[in-house]
C-alpha cells in the first residue's frame, strides 16, 4: 500500500503521520510539499467535509498487516546511555533538540515541569526546514543546515512530546541522513525521571 499524507502547510503535523505509517510498516509514504495550501493553491480539486461520512460508506477496506520498525526508535535507556557515554558501541552519536531555541536553552518552557534540554544535544529548530510559502526546502539546502552532523553514525532527534521532531527527521531522510531516528517520549519523558541530567543554555 501507499499514502500520502499534507496538513495545512505548516509542515508539523504531516511528517508526524509519515513517520507512524512508516513505524508501521507502510512502505511508501510521502508528504505533500507545501500541504493542503500548495495543493488548492494550485487550483487542484478538493472536496469539502471530512471524508468520514465516504469512509463510512465504503466500510472496512484494505488487508494492511502491522509490522512495526523498532529500529526507528530510541527509548530512554538509549538515550541514557549516549549521555552518559557520548556514543553507543564506540559509534558517534548525535542528539538534537527540535524545539524553538528559547525552550531549548531553558529560557521558557510552557509544556513541562522541567526547563532545559539533554546534556550534549544540538540545537536544531524544526520550523527552519520550510521556506515562508510552506514547501520544505530542497535537500541540498537541508544538507547544507545539517552540514555539522556529517559524519554521525546516528541522529536521534527529539522535541516535547515527539510531534515535531518528526519534521527534522524528514528533513534529515531527504537530506541524506539515513541514519536519523526518534526519540518518541522526548523532552517530557526525559525530564519526568528525577535523576536524569538536564542542562541550560547553549551548549
Amino acid at each position: 500500500g501507499a499514502a500520502v499524507v499534507y496538513d495545512d502547510g505548516s509542515g508539523q503535523s504531516a511528517p508526524r503521520a509519515w513517520w507512524l505509517l512508516g513505524y508501521l510498516g507502510l512502505e511508501r509514504v510521502a508528504v505533500l510539499d507545501g500541504g493542503f495550501a500548495a495543493w488548492s493553491g494550485a487550483g487542484l480539486p478538493v472536496v469539502p467535509g471530512t471524508g468520514d461520512e465516504e469512509a463510512a460508506a465504503r466500510g472496512p477496506q484494505g488487508n494492511f498487516t502491522v509490522r512495526l520498525q523498532r529500529d526507528w526508535i530510541r527509548d530512554t535507556d538509549q538515550v541514557r546511555t549516549v549521555v552518559q557515554g557520548g556514543a553507543r558501541d564506540g559509534r558517534r552519536v548525535v542528539l538534537v533538540d527540535s524545539r524553538a531555541p528559547e525552550r531549548y536553552r531553558g529560557e521558557v518552557e510552557p509544556y513541562d515541569p522541567v526547563a532545559g534540554h539533554i546534556p550534549g544535544a544540538v540545537n536544531y529548530d524544526w520550523t527552519t526546514n520550510v521556506g515562508p510559502d510552506g514547501r520544505w526546502l530542497d535537500p541540498s539546502a537541508l544538507r547544507q543546515r545539517f552540514a555539522a552532523l556529517e559524519g554521525a553514525d546516528e541522529i536521534i532527534v527529539y522535541c516535547g512530546s515527539g510531534v515535531t521532531a518528526c519534521a527534522n527527521l524528514l528533513a534529515l531522510r531527504l537530506a541524506g541522513f539515513q541514519q536519523a531516528r526518534l526519540y518518541p517520549g522526548s523532552w517530557s519523558d526525559w525530564c519526568s525521571y528525577p535523576e536524569h541530567p538536564v542542562a541550560q543554555g547553549s551548549e
